[in-house]
């Protein structure tokens, strides 16, 4: 994790830029129990006894390897995240190769909140998770989180190693941010 203050430099001040990284090793046991899923199916593939019929065979095989992808690629989606935030956005990317990926403009920020116990069990789990009453979170482990209120009255949390540091450079953003112009009024007389 790394906090930059803006430093002065022959072309201005230097972008303020976070960064911060959650793991959950524990993710690594649904993905091996994927792996054994897939190679089950190979294993049918390859070395197939059955004598009922290629019909049984296939739905046997192609079932075994479908759940092992489905469930090694979706617990490695959610092995890891990486948070950036910089003068513009911030960015959540999940997993090795970085998808689901979400990329929140500070323009539609208006608040940004330090949980220090987020669990998976408040969001129904590990992973992108999505409920009408709190928002939307990428959940990888229990613990501090970073949570962003949104303009839309939304909420977005990310559970973030360091979260409170992340709050403070999003506040910090924030206030530098320029105001919004204000609403003009009609000059003249009433009617």
């Amino acid at each position: 994790m790394r906090d930059h203050s803006p430093n002065q430099g022959p072309e201005g001040p230097a972008p303020t830029v976070w960064t911060g990284r959650a793991t959950n090793r524990l993710q690594w046991l649904p993905a091996v129990a994927g792996v054994a899923c897939m190679a089950l199916g190979i294993t049918l593939a390859v070395e197939s006894p059955w004598t009922s019929g290629i019909a049984p065979l296939l739905m046997a095989v192609i079932g075994c390897v479908a759940a092992g992808v489905l469930v090694l690629f979706g617990t490695l989606a959610f092995v890891h995240v990486a948070v950036r935030v910089d003068d513009l956005a911030m960015e959540v990317r999940c997993g090795h190769i970085g998808v689901p990926r979400r990329r929140i403009p500070l323009s539609h920020v208006v608040g940004a909140d330090f949980a220090p116990s987020v669990t998976p069990r408040q969001w129904g789990g590990w992973g992108y998770r999505w409920r009408p009453e709190k928002g939307t979170a990428v959940i990888v482990r229990r613990g501090e989180g970073l949570v962003l209120r949104l303009g839309d009255g939304r909420t977005f949390t990310v559970t973030v190693d360091d979260a409170e540091s992340g709050v403070q450079i999003i506040r910090a953003l924030l206030l530098r941010r320029p105001a919004p112009p204000a609403p003009t009024t009609p000059t003249g007389p009433a009617v």
